[in-house]
C-alpha cells in the first residue's frame, strides 16, 4: 500500500514520499542498466536472480494476505458502518494483490504456499507484536506500518527485471487507506488532542519494529540478500543501504506530518 490517495484539503501527505527519491525515484527517466535493463525471461536465466525474485514475490504475497486479514479483522473495530464498508473494500483490494503475486509466482514455475512460507513467522511475528489497541491504532499501523514496507519493496522493485518491477509496483498501489486514515486521524486530533501524543509514540514504535522485521526477513534469505547488496542485479552498496533508509526515514516525517504527529 502507497498513500497516493489522500482527503479533499488535507495537507500534502507521503503520496510523493512513497515514490523514494534518488534511484527508486527515478524509474521512469533513468537508462536502466544490467538486470533492471532485461525482461524476465533473460534475467531468470540466472538461477539466484530467480530464487531472489521468488523471495521477494513470496514476501509480498504472504504481505498482502496478511493485510487482508488485518484490514478484516479492523473492520470489528469501525465506529460506524460506513468505515467498516470502508475498510472491507480496501480488504479486498489486498487480496485481489495477493491473487496476482500467487498467479505470477504459479507462471515462473514456483510453488505459491512454498514462497510464503519462509516469511510467515516474521511477518505474524511483527503483527503479533503491534496489535493495536483501538481503532486509531489500527489506522496508523496501517498508513505507518504498510507504508514503510512499500518503501523498502519500491527500493528493491528499481533493481528488478522489467515483468517483476511492473508487478510489484503495480500490487504497491495504494487501496485507498493512505487518505481515509488521515481524514480520520486527524480528525480525532481535532476533536481531543490528547490523542496525539499517544499516536505518535505508537507511530515511532511501528518504525523501529517494521526496519527490524525487514532487515530479519533479507537477512535470513540468502538469494535475497545477495541481490540487495549486489550479488546479482544492480544491488546496493553500503554507502546506498544507507541513502535508503534515509530516504525511508524521510518519508517516514512527512507520513507522521501527515497526521498531525510528531516524528
Amino acid at each position: 500500500m502507497t498513500s497516493s490517495d489522500k482527503p479533499e484539503n488535507a495537507p500534502e501527505t507521503a503520496a510523493e514520499s512513497t515514490e523514494p527519491t534518488g534511484s527508486a525515484q527515478s524509474a521512469g527517466s533513468t537508462e536502466r542498466t544490467g538486470i533492471a535493463a532485461q525482461d524476465w525471461a533473460r534475467a531468470s536465466a540466472e538461477p539466484q536472480y530467480r530464487a531472489a525474485v521468488v523471495d521477494l514475490l513470496g514476501a509480498l504475497a504472504y504481505g498482502e494476505l496478511a493485510a487482508f486479514e488485518r484490514l478484516a479483522e479492523d473492520a470489528k473495530l469501525a465506529p460506524t458502518l460506513a468505515d467498516k464498508a470502508e475498510l472491507a473494500k480496501m480488504a479486498s483490494a489486498e487480496f485481489h494483490h495477493f491473487e496476482r503475486l500467487r498467479n505470477r509466482l504459479t507462471e515462473i514455475g514456483a510453488e505459491p504456499t512454498e514462497a510464503m512460507e519462509p516469511f510467515v513467522a516474521a511477518l505474524d511475528g511483527f503483527h503479533r507484536q503491534t496489535a493495536p489497541s483501538d481503532w486509531l491504532e489500527g489506522l496508523v499501523k496501517a498508513y505507518v506500518g504498510d507504508s514503510i514496507a512499500s518503501d523498502f519493496y519500491r527500493e528493491v522493485a528499481a533493481r528488478l527485471d522489467a515483468d517483476t518491477r511492473e508487478l510489484v509496483l503495480a500490487v504497491l498501489d495504494d487501496t485507498g487507506h493512505a487518505g481515509f486514515a488521515v481524514e480520520k486521524v486527524r480528525a480525532a486530533i481535532d476533536a481531543d488532542p490528547r490523542v496525539g501524543g499517544r499516536l505518535a509514540l505508537w507511530a515511532r514504535r511501528l518504525m523501529g519494529e517494521a526496519l527490524s522485521q525487514s532487515q530479519r526477513v533479507v537477512a535470513e534469505r540468502d538469494a535475497l540478500s545477495t541481490m540487495l547488496v549486489g550479488g546479482v542485479a544492480d544491488g546496493f552498496d553500503l554507502a546506498e543501504v544507507g541513502r535508503m533508509f534515509s530516504r525511508i526515514t524521510e518519508a517516514h516525517t512527512k507520513r507522521m506530518a501527515a497526521l498531525g504527529l510528531a516524528a
